[in-house]
């Protein structure tokens, strides 16, 4: 496993850590023995950072967590995000009164005393505009509630707007083969303030793994069967935004670049890392099989240059006017 810096923090992260969502809720059936040994596996192949949220299951994910750190001796940092049990889901939500009971509950959930690190869960973009809010998240890092925060972000105007905060120590924004705008010109001014970069949905929900096809059936419960348009939440959450036919064809044009010896998972995990500036990336897993082989990525050899120039051109031509200019 590599290791990379973390904003400020001083924590040195793995470079594929963990994302919490699935084993949580929204990705179809899960089942918490599996979850708990996919948590397992990730530890053993040298995992140390796992992300979740307070929404995710209703507090379940935190509480896996929270059992993962009873019952594991090694060290590892837990994120969590906090905001998305606002309904309706507006900025004049994110006031202290809220914002403290939501972390008390997380608190709670996973079994500490203070948050490693807290991040405001994809807020309206007004919220990147109020000073005040993040005043609060200030005052609750000298409270002792939390360590350390940062903000998860639809839109890379979220993202540089946030950065501004001298505060804020990592952004989590989604970046993936189908969504390339971040690295244009927010990935710079992140580096530039040593602001860490949380790569996720690296797997465009589970599309860039190649094991989907036009027959592929999702419950009820899974965002891929719900969301696509946008139903619940913002659209570029599920397959990042790219309608799900378009986006098979695309797997199918990328499948003749996979180098030998990878898997598509792993190929597409790899091509995130091949940028410095990202931190880490946090792909799901849903048992110890999944978690193997998106941890193993890390390991594998760079993505050479020509078929990285190959995965942009396919991205221009066939996913830029998508995509690009609404994150």
């Amino acid at each position: 496993m590599e290791y990379r810096e973390l904003g400020r923090t001083g924590w040195k992260i793995s470079a594929v850590s963990f994302g919490a969502w699935a084993i949580g809720s929204a990705w179809g059936s899960v089942n918490d023995k599996d979850s708990i040994a996919a948590l397992y596996k990730a530890l053993d192949l040298g995992v140390n950072f796992f992300d979740t949220a307070d929404v995710y299951g209703d507090g379940r994910s935190e509480k896996l967590l929270a059992q993962l750190k009873r019952e594991r001796k090694e060290n590892f940092y837990i994120a969590t995000k906090a905001g998305r049990r606002l309904n309706p889901h507006i900025a004049s939500g994110y006031n202290k009164k809220n914002l403290s009971d939501f972390i008390e509950s997380s608190l709670k959930n996973l079994n500490t005393d203070a948050i490693d690190l807290l991040q405001l869960h994809c807020p309206p973009t007004e919220v990147y505009y109020m000073p005040d809010v993040f005043g609060i998240l200030d005052d609750l890092v000298q409270a002792g509630k939390i360590r350390h925060y940062g903000v998860s972000v639809e839109k890379v105007e979220e993202a540089l707007k946030a950065i501004e905060f001298p505060a804020v120590q990592s952004v989590q924004i989604i970046y993936n083969i189908f969504r390339q705008r971040p690295a244009e010109l927010f990935f710079s001014e992140a580096v530039k303030r040593k602001v860490g970069i949380i790569a996720r949905l690296p797997l465009s929900s589970g599309m860039l793994t190649g094991k989907m096809s036009k027959s592929t059936n999702f419950e009820k419960d899974d965002h891929r069967s719900f969301n696509r348009h946008g139903e619940a939440f913002d659209r570029g959450e599920t397959f990042s935004g790219v309608d799900y036919e378009l986006a098979l064809e695309v797997v199918d044009q990328l499948r003749s670049l996979v180098p030998a010896g990878m898997t598509m998972t792993q190929f597409a995990l790899r091509w995130i890392l091949m940028n410095s500036a990202v931190t880490c990336t946090i792909p799901g897993a849903k048992n110890p099989k999944q978690a193997e082989e998106n941890f193993s990525a890390a390991g594998m050899p760079p993505v050479p240059e020509p078929i990285i120039n190959s995965i942009k051109e396919i991205y221009n031509k066939r996913l830029r006017i998508l995509v690009h200019h609404y994150w």
